[in-house]
């Protein structure tokens, strides 16, 4: 069938169940004879506008949601998109029928924490304003007043987050907020930026950012006022520089700093956690040629008998040569298996086991009793087991271990996002977070084994006088 440009739009916004906004992924997944038909039925014209057409190009999470709202909040990670959907945002507002027609917006503030950032990111990068405007509807840059001008006499002011008291006074009626939760004054800066947007009839803000926990953003989010799209930096893979996912997923994939980064997740610190995101991330290490022992900790679902939530497996190694004071744990894999039967964790725990050629099997048996080992050895009737009982909390077991840390002594050779999402939600209170804490259990059972028990039991070996 025989399109022209327009017609295509028109055609595949009414007949396909997400309309334009599914248009070059419907195109991208035709044939090549469908595709080389598609651009051949365009005029001149219609080409040189197709890549201005956003609507047709963009991910979903680049197009801001319907209905009645206050403020879009774009969470991505690295390289998602999220500056591109920001500016074309802002076009949308700005832009109307013809080059020199109004648009929804006449005045629109552009705000990152610092103005160069602003307008290197948000101006003249590569998913900036004037990379994204048609030529004939590209706004003129006006240094000495940090503004940009449209045609039709829009005007966007770039602006700084780092004074909140220069903030005032100013008026919008759209506003673009690029990294909200890195700004260093953000509560103060939002705030004012909002008694400013109160020009038009509906006067609203996009705020693109890497999720970060920020006081501002937290509360962003529990506003009814707010609507949110999100999409990690995988998504946007066809626009990114070859390489670039595979040499970030290779190095951060499964840590916490990667679920943030690259996956754009909100990762809360909880006050009072006995570990935090920054202090986990300075513990990662690769693990040492040769380890004294290595252990498979298990902590057993709650549910005996039964199929539980989680089982926690946590693989650790450590090096214990010298006095404690010298040595040194390496947390090697979580092997935690979700709702699995018991024989089911036993094969789990048995294979991470064999895996790392561990030394033990140390595992919680104040839920099952002699049940545990019954089925651990069913699997494996030889495995070296120890049986632990917990007469304390869990968060007063977890205490000394999260000293270990603190002392540089203990460091995460693998990626351990699940793992760390717990720690960080563990206190001496106790755990903040849903569930149980299994992986954090099996940690703590595993650095008793290696670590804090053998110390309290070594002693300085001494010189014997001839």
């Amino acid at each position: 069938m025989q399109h022209t440009g327009a017609r295509f739009v028109q055609e595949i916004s009414t007949s396909k169940p997400q309309g334009i906004r599914l248009g070059a992924s419907w195109i991208a997944s035709e044939s090549p004879e469908v595709q080389a038909e598609f651009l051949s039925s365009l005029t001149k014209e219609e080409a040189r506008a197709l890549p201005y057409l956003f609507e047709f190009w963009a991910l979903e999470h680049q197009l801001p949601p319907e209905g009645d709202w206050r403020t879009w909040l774009v969470m991505g990670g690295r390289g998602a998109g999220k500056t591109r959907a920001g500016a074309e945002w802002v076009r949308s507002l700005v832009e109307g029928p013809g080059p020199n027609d109004p648009g929804k917006a006449r005045r629109i503030g552009l705000v990152g924490e610092t103005f160069d950032q602003a307008r290197e990111v948000m101006i003249f990068g590569e998913s900036g304003i004037l990379a994204v405007c048609p030529p004939g509807r590209r706004p003129e840059w006006i240094a000495g007043r940090k503004m940009l001008v449209w045609p039709n006499g829009a005007t966007a002011q770039v602006l700084s987050a780092h004074d909140p008291d220069a903030l005032r006074g100013l008026q919008f009626d759209g506003l673009w907020a690029d990294e909200l939760a890195k700004w260093r004054k953000a509560g103060e800066a939002w705030d004012m930026l909002q008694f400013g947007l109160r020009l038009g009839d509906d006067p609203r803000a996009c705020v693109t950012t890497t999720p970060r926990n920020a006081k501002v953003l937290t509360n962003l989010l529990e506003r009814d006022s707010t609507v949110v799209t999100h999409a990690p930096t995988s998504a946007n893979r066809a626009n990114l520089a070859s390489g670039f996912l595979e040499e970030v997923q290779r190095r951060y994939a499964g840590t916490r700093l990667g679920r943030q980064e690259l996956d754009g997740v909100l990762l809360a610190d909880v006050e009072g956690a006995l570990w935090t995101s920054a202090g986990l991330e300075a513990c990662r290490a690769a693990k040492p040629s040769e380890m004294s022992r290595i252990v498979v900790a298990v902590d057993p679902s709650a549910a005996a008998g039964g199929v539980g939530d989680a089982c926690g497996i946590v693989v650790v190694g450590a090096v214990t040569e010298g006095p404690p004071q010298d040595w040194r744990a390496y947390v090697l894999e979580d092997a935690t298996v979700n709702g699995a039967s018991p024989l089911e964790w036993a094969k789990a725990a048995i294979a991470a086991w064999d895996r790392h050629g561990a030394d033990r099997l140390v595992a919680e048996v104040n839920q099952g009793g002699a049940m545990v080992e019954t089925i651990v050895r069913q699997v494996d009737p030889l495995v070296p087991f120890r049986a632990v009982h917990a007469a304390r909390g869990k968060a007063a077991r977890a205490e000394p271990v999260a000293a270990l840390y603190e002392q540089g002594r203990v460091f995460h050779a693998a990626p351990l996002g699940e793992l760390e999402d717990q720690m960080c939600q563990m206190t001496r209170l106790g755990f903040t977070g849903s569930g149980s804490p299994d992986r954090v259990d099996a940690l703590v059972w595993a650095l008793y084994d290696l670590m804090i028990e053998p110390a309290s039991t070594w002693r300085q070996p001494r010189l014997r006088v001839l």
